[in-house]
C-alpha cells in the first residue's frame, strides 16, 4: 500500500489535505472543497481554459501533453453530448501516487471532473478505476454520494440553474491495456478493451462518439487548486513548460520508500539521496527506473537530471507516469529485463502484430537466457526485435515494452555478455558516489 511521506523539500499542493480525513465531505469543504467548482461556474468556460493554460500543467498519466490545451480542442458546438472521463486506471509497475488521492482525497477528483466539464460543456463525467482498487471503489461511491446528497453533482449543481453535472464510477477488470485513452473508452462502453486507430481523436469523436477529455487522475486533481492558486503562482511552482508539482512514488531499494510531492525539474539525485534516504543497507546504486516500467533505465552515473518532461527527454528516457524505482547493486539487469517484459507479454491485448508477437519473443529469448540457454546472438535479436516494434502498434503499449529493452541491453550490455559466462550480477567498475563523483571500484 502506498505510504504517506514527508520532506522539507515537498511542495504541498495536491497533497495539502492528505491525512487530514477530507475524504468526509465536511472536512473538504472546511478545507477549501469545492470553492474552485463555484468559481468556475462564475467565471465561465474561457477562464478556466486560460488559466489551465497559464498553469503549465501537463498530463500527469504519462504522456505529459498540456492539460489546457487539450481541452481547449473540445468543439463548441456538438450534436452529440460531451463527455469528462477521469482515468484512474493506475497499473504502470512502480506506480502508485492516484492510489493515495482516491484514498486521501476523493472529493478532489469530483471536484476536477466538474471543473472539466464546465469548461467544455459536458454534463456527465465518468471516473474509472484500476481493477484491482476495489476498495478505492467504495471510498469514490460515497463521495459521490456526499456530493449528491448536498447538491454539488446532479440538477442545478449549487443552486444554479441549468448548471448540471452527473458522475458515474467504474472499475476495470484488471487490464493494463485499459489504461490507454481508447481502449479505455470500448471498455466502458462494454466491448473488449483494444485500442482505436487515430483519427478521430477523444476530442472530436470519443465516449459513445462525443466529444471527450480524458484525462489522469492526478491531472484532474490539480484543477481546483490551480483555479484557487492562479496559473501563474501554479506555473511558478516548476520549470519552464512544466508548471507545477507532481506526485512522485519513489520505490526499490531506498531507505524511505513512500510518496512524495516535489516541484517539476526536482533533481533526481536529490530525490534519491535526499528525499528518499540513500541507497538501503548503504550499498551502491546501480540504475534507476525513473517513471514506471515502461521508461528506459538509467545508469547510476546518469542521476544529475531534473525530474520534468523535458529534461528527461534529453536523457533519453521519460518522466512517465512518476514512479522511481532504484536499483541497488545486488539487482541482476537481465532478470529485472525479463520480469519486465514478462508484465508487458502477459498485458498485451494481442490486437496488433508487432506487440502481440513481439512481447512473446523477447519473454521466451530472455527466458532461454535467464535459464543458462542463451547464446550471443540472443542480446542482438532482442535489440533487434525491440527495435521492430518501436512506432509500429496500435497503442503504446509495444512502444512501453520495446523502450525499456532497449535501454536495459544497450547500458547494460556487458552484464548480458558476462551472464553468459556464469557472472549473475555484474560488479560495476565505477562507483557513484551520493555527491556524483566516480570512484574506482577495481576490476570484476
Amino acid at each position: 500500500m502506498p505510504t504517506l511521506a514527508s520532506h522539507p523539500d515537498e511542495v504541498k499542493v495536491l497533497s495539502r489535505r492528505f491525512g487530514l480525513g477530507a475524504a468526509n465531505i465536511d472536512k473538504y469543504l472546511e478545507l477549501d472543497g469545492y470553492k474552485a467548482a463555484q468559481k468556475a461556474i462564475a467565471e465561465g468556460p474561457e477562464w478556466i481554459i486560460n488559466t489551465m493554460k497559464a498553469s503549465g500543467l501537463r498530463g500527469r498519466g504519462g504522456a505529459g501533453f498540456p492539460t489546457g490545451m487539450k481541452w481547449s480542442f473540445v468543439p463548441k458546438v456538438s450534436e452529440k453530448p460531451k463527455y469528462i472521463l477521469v482515468n484512474g486506471d493506475e497499473s504502470e509497475p512502480g506506480t502508485c501516487k492516484d492510489h493515495l488521492i482516491f484514498r486521501e482525497d476523493p472529493h478532489s477528483i469530483i471536484e476536477g471532473a466538474m471543473i472539466a466539464g464546465l469548461s467544455v460543456g459536458a454534463k456527465m463525467g465518468f471516473i474509472y478505476l484500476r481493477g484491482e482498487y476495489r476498495y478505492l471503489l467504495n471510498i469514490m461511491e460515497k463521495a459521490v454520494a456526499d456530493a449528491y446528497a448536498r447538491g454539488f453533482l446532479g440538477k442545478n449543481i449549487f443552486g444554479n440553474q441549468g448548471v448540471d453535472f452527473d458522475v458515474i464510477t467504474q472499475t476495470g477488470a484488471g487490464a493494463y491495456e485499459v489504461g490507454e485513452e481508447s481502449a479505455l473508452m470500448e471498455s466502458l462502453e462494454g466491448k473488449r478493451g483494444v485500442p482505436r486507430i487515430r483519427p478521430p481523436f477523444p476530442a472530436v469523436v470519443g465516449l459513445y462518439g462525443g466529444p471527450t477529455i480524458i484525462n489522469n487522475a492526478e491531472t484532474i486533481a490539480n484543477a481546483p487548486h490551480i483555479l484557487l492558486m492562479g496559473g501563474e503562482a501554479y506555473a511558478k511552482l516548476g520549470t519552464e513548460r512544466n508548471g507545477g508539482t507532481r506526485l512522485f512514488g519513489i520505490s526499490g531499494h531506498v531507505e524511505r520508500p513512500g510518496v512524495y510531492e516535489l516541484p517539476m525539474g526536482y533533481s533526481l539525485r536529490k530525490a534519491i539521496y535526499d528525499v528518499a534516504g540513500g541507497i538501503r543497507g548503504g550499498k551502491q546504486l546501480k540504475a534507476v527506473v525513473p517513471g514506471g516500467a515502461s521508461c528506459p533505465v538509467l545508469r547510476a552515473d546518469e542521476i544529475d537530471v531534473g525530474l520534468d518532461f523535458d529534461q528527461m527527454a534529453k536523457a533519453g528516457t521519460m518522466l512517465g507516469s512518476g514512479g522511481i524505482v532504484v536499483l541497488d547493486e545486488t539487482v541482476s539487469i537481465v532478470e529485472f529485463a525479463l520480469r519486465t517484459i514478462r508484465f508487458y507479454q502477459h498485458e498485451s491485448c494481442g490486437w496488433c502484430i508487432p506487440c502481440r508477437e513481439g512481447t512473446d519473443w523477447i519473454k521466451k529469448t530472455l527466458t532461454r537466457f535467464h535459464a543458462g540457454g542463451g547464446m550471443k546472438k540472443d542480446i542482438d535479436n532482442v535489440q533487434y526485435i525491440a527495435e521492430n516494434m518501436l512506432g509500429r502498434t496500435f497503442c503504446p503499449l509495444g512502444d512501453a515494452a520495446a523502450m525499456p529493452t532497449l535501454g536495459f541491453v544497450k547500458k547494460f550490455r556487458s552484464e548480458f555478455e558476462e551472464y553468459l559466462n556464469g557472472v549473475r550480477v555484474a560488479s560495476p567498475l565505477i562507483k557513484i558516489t551520493p555527491s556524483g563523483a566516480k570512484e574506482h571500484a577495481g576490476a570484476h
